[in-house]
C-alpha cells in the first residue's frame, strides 16, 4: 500500500457515445442558446427575468441579498402566494378547463381533475385547514399516499403560507414522531390506509402511535376516507376530510407572502440520527422549479402529458409533480401503487393509455426494468414518448443506453439530471434542444447556476480529472437552512471548503469534453492502494457486462491494500443463456471490470444477488452491504423497503465467491 497523497478521485472509465437531439426537437425546442448567453452576461439580471414566470403580488426590487453567506435572500421584498402561481391563475386566464392531474390508482380505476377542479379542491382544504386552527406560519405534517389529495393537501398549505412537512407514507410512527416535534407541526393530515402491492394497509395506526408517544404540538388529525378500513377514533382531534368537504366553501382568497417566507420543510435523514430539516422558501424556489421544469422537460402545455413517477414524500415530488409542473400548466400523471402491481407493465401501460409524451423516473427503476426484461414494454405502444429524464443518482451508461434504446425507441432525448433535497431544483443536466449528450453523464451547469469540480484544497480541476462537486454560486431554489439549527447548517454543508462554497457531498469528474460526470457519494469512494475509485464508476463497468442488471460495490478493510473492492451483483432475468455459472461467471466479471478500466477496480469478491437494500425511495444502502463485507454486524435496516434482504446477503456472503 502505498502512502502517497491523494487530493482528487481518480477518472477510471472512459465514455465516446454521443447523441445529438433529432432535427424536429431543436426547431421547436423551448430552451434555446442564449439562454447561456443571457446567463454568462448578467446572471442576476437572468434570474430577475427568470422570476418573470411567476405572478407577483409585490413585485420585488432587489434580486439577491448576498451580503450574510451562507443565508441568502432572494427576491425578498416581493410577495406572492405559490397556490394562486400553480391553479388561480391559469383558471383566470381561461385554462380553467385543462386537465391539470390524470390520477391512477393500484386497482386500475382512474380520475381526472381539471385545473378548476383543484381550485375547488384547495379552496375547500384551505378552509377546512383554517377552521382547525391553521394560520400562516403554522406547520403542517402531511402522510398520505400518492393520492390528488396529497396533491391538494401540500397547495392548501401553501394557500395559506402554513408551511408543510410531507412525511413518506412508509415512514414508521417514530420517524414521524421525530418529524412532527422538530417541526412542531400543528395539524397532521393523513389517510386510513394506502393500497401497496394488492394489499390494504393501514396508515392512521401510525399517526396515532406517533402522538401517542409525544409531538404534543399536534391539536387536530385530518383523516382521507381511501381504503375504508377500521379506525381508531380520537373524538374531538381526528376529522374526516369527506365530511368536512361537504360544507367547506370553494371560495378561498390566497393568503400573499413575502417571498423568503417558508413554503415547507423536507426531513432527511442525518448522520447524527436526528433528521435534517431542510427548509425551502417561496419566491426563489417557485422561480427555479418553474424554470427548470419548462427548460429541461420542454414543456408544451398545450400537448404534452407529463408523468414523474416520484412520491411526493421526496423533494422530486415537491418539485417536479406538484410546484414546477402546475406552476407551468402541465397535464400531468400521478400514479398510487408500485410498477410491478398488478404486473411487471404497468407503468407502460400507463404511458400507453395516456399518451404520455414526457417521463421522469430514477436509475433504480430503469435497472429494475432491464432486469425484468426488455419483451415487458416491448407489448405497449410507447411511440407517444418524446423525452425521457433521469433523477436520484447518476445513471450508468448502459441503463441509459437501454432507456435510450427500448423505452425511447432511439428517438427521444435523454435528461440525466444532477440536483439534492438541498438544491430545490435540477442543477446540471443536458438542455434537450441543445446538448449533444452523452450516457451517464449529467454534462454541464444550467444556465444561472454555478458548479465546479475541486481538489482536496478546494482548486478546481483539469479536464479528465476527479474530486469533489462544489456550487460556488447563490441559486435561488437554494436550502435556507436546517429548520431551527442555523449553525449545523453552516458546519454540514458551507464549512469544507468556506462560506461562499456549497460542498454537495458528492464526487465528479470533468471529462475530456469539460463534461460533468458524478460519483458518487464521498463517503462511497474507497482507497485503493493510495488510489481513490469511485464506487460508481465500478458498477458501471459491471452492468454493462451483458448478464448484470444492477450493482452495489463497497470498500471492505483489506491487510495488503487498505481497501478492497467487494461487489454485489444482479443479474437480467432475460440475460444470455448458457454462458458462465457459479464461480466462472464470478471470475468472468471481475476480468470484465479490469478490461474495462483497470486491474486497480477488479473486485476482490462479487456475490451474485436476487436484490439489493435499498430504501423506499430506491437508494442502495451500501454502509448495509459495507457492514458485510467486513463481517459486521449488520446495522439498522429499518429504512429498507425489504428488510429481509440482509438476511439472505449476509447468508451468502459466508460463501466463497472468486479467486
Amino acid at each position: 500500500m502505498t502512502d502517497e497523497a491523494v487530493t482528487g478521485i481518480e477518472n477510471l472509465s472512459q465514455e465516446t457515445r454521443t447523441f445529438s437531439p433529432p432535427t424536429e426537437f431543436v426547431q421547436d425546442a423551448v430552451a434555446r442558446p442564449s439562454l447561456y448567453e443571457e446567463a454568462e452576461r448578467d446572471r442576476l439580471a437572468f434570474w430577475r427575468s427568470r422570476a418573470s414566470l411567476l405572478s407577483w403580488e409585490t413585485p420585488f426590487t432587489e434580486t439577491l441579498d448576498w451580503s450574510n453567506p451562507p443565508f441568502a435572500r432572494w427576491f425578498a421584498d416581493g410577495t406572492l402566494n405559490v397556490a394562486y402561481n400553480c391553479v388561480d391563475r391559469h383558471v383566470e386566464s381561461g385554462h380553467g378547463a385543462q386537465v391539470a392531474l390524470l390520477a391512477e390508482y393500484e386497482d386500475g380505476s382512474d380520475a381526472a381533475f381539471t385545473y378548476a377542479d383543484v381550485k375547488d379542491e384547495i379552496s375547500r382544504m384551505a378552509n377546512v385547514l383554517v377552521d382547525l386552527g391553521v394560520r400562516t406560519g403554522d406547520r403542517v405534517a402531511i402522510y398520505l399516499p400518492m393520492i390528488p389529495e396529497a396533491v391538494f393537501a401540500m397547495l392548501a398549505c401553501a394557500r395559506l403560507g402554513a408551511p408543510h412537512s410531507v412525511v413518506f407514507g412508509g415512514f414508521s410512527a417514530d420517524a414521524l414522531r421525530s418529524r412532527i416535534e422538530d417541526a412542531e407541526a400543528r395539524v397532521v393530515i393523513t389517510a386510513d390506509g394506502q393500497n401497496r402491492r394488492g394489499k390494504q394497509l393501514p396508515l392512521k395506526p401510525a399517526v396515532d402511535e406517533a402522538l401517542a408517544g409525544g409531538a404534543d404540538s399536534v391539536e387536530k388529525v385530518l383523516v382521507v376516507r381511501r381504503t375504508g378500513g377500521d379506525v381508531e377514533w380520537t373524538e374531538g382531534r381526528d376529522v374526516w376530510w369527506h365530511e368536512a368537504r361537504e360544507t367547506a366553501s370553494t371560495e378561498h382568497a390566497p393568503v400573499p407572502v413575502e417571498a423568503e417566507h417558508p413554503l415547507f420543510i423536507l426531513y432527511t435523514s442525518g448522520t447524527t440520527g436526528k433528521p435534517k430539516g431542510i427548509v425551502h422558501t417561496t419566491g426563489g424556489y417557485l422561480t427555479q422549479a418553474a424554470y427548470t421544469h419548462r427548460n429541461v422537460f420542454d414543456l408544451k402545455p398545450r400537448s404534452d402529458v407529463y408523468w414523474c413517477t416520484a412520491d411526493v414524500g421526496w423533494i422530486t415530488g415537491h418539485t417536479y409533480v406538484v410546484y414546477g409542473p402546475m406552476a407551468n400548466r402541465a397535464t400531468q400523471v400521478i400514479y398510487e401503487g408500485t410498477p410491478d402491481t398488478p404486473h411487471q407493465g404497468r407503468w407502460w401501460e400507463i404511458v400507453e393509455k395516456h399518451g404520455v409524451t414526457l417521463f421522469y423516473s430514477s436509475p433504480t427503476a430503469i435497472r429494475t426494468a432491464m432486469k425484468w426484461g426488455e419483451d415487458i414494454p416491448a407489448k405497449h405502444d410507447l411511440s407517444s414518448l418524446r423525452l425521457l429524464g433521469s433523477v436520484g443518482e447518476a445513471i450508468n451508461p448502459e441503463a441509459w443506453m437501454w432507456y435510450r434504446r427500448v423505452i425511447g425507441g432511439d428517438r427521444c432525448p435523454i435528461v440525466d439530471t444532477w440536483w439534492q433535497t438541498e438544491t430545490g431544483g435540477i442543477m446540471i443536466s443536458p438542455l434537450p434542444g441543445i446538448t449533444a449528450t452523452k450516457p451517464g453523464s449529467a454534462q454541464v451547469p444550467l444556465p444561472g447556476i454555478g458548479a465546479d469540480v475541486v481538489d482536496e484544497s478546494g482548486t478546481s480541476v483539469a479536464n479528465g480529472e476527479g474530486g469533489y462537486l462544489v456550487l460556488d454560486k447563490p441559486w435561488p431554489g437554494m436550502l435556507r437552512g436546517i429548520w431551527g439549527d442555523p449553525e449545523r447548517y453552516k458546519d454540514t454543508y458551507w464549512s469544507r471548503f468556506g462560506p461562499e462554497y456549497y460542498f454537495a457531498g458528492d464526487g465528479a469528474k470533468y471529462d475530456a469534453d469539460g463534461n460533468i460526470w458524478i460519483l458518487g457519494r464521498v463517503d462511497d469512494v474507497m482507497n485503493v492502494s493510495g488510489h481513490r475509485l469511485s464506487t460508481a464508476e465500478i458498477e458501471s463497468a459491471l452492468v454493462s457486462h451483458p448478464r448484470v442488471a444492477e450493482a452495489a460495490v463497497v470498500g471492505a478493510s483489506d491487510e495488503t491494500t487498505g481497501q478492497a473492492v467487494v461487489a454485489f451483483a444482479i443479474l437480467r432475468q432475460d440475460g444470455e443463456t448458457g454462458g458462465a455459472e457459479g464461480d466462472e461467471l464470478v471470475q468472468e466479471l471481475r476480468n470484465h471490470v479490469g478490461q474495462q478500466i483497470g486491474p486497480i477496480a477488479k473486485p476482490r469478491q462479487i456475490m451474485i444477488v436476487d436484490e439489493l437494500p435499498k430504501t423506499r425511495s430506491g437508494k442502495i444502502m451500501r454502509r448495509l452491504l459495507k457492514d458485510v463485507a467486513e463481517n459486521r454486524e449488520v446495522g439498522d435496516v429499518t429504512t429498507l423497503a425489504d428488510s429481509s434482504v440482509m438476511n439472505l446477503i449476509k447468508d451468502g456472503m459466508a460463501k466463497p465467491s472468486g479467486d
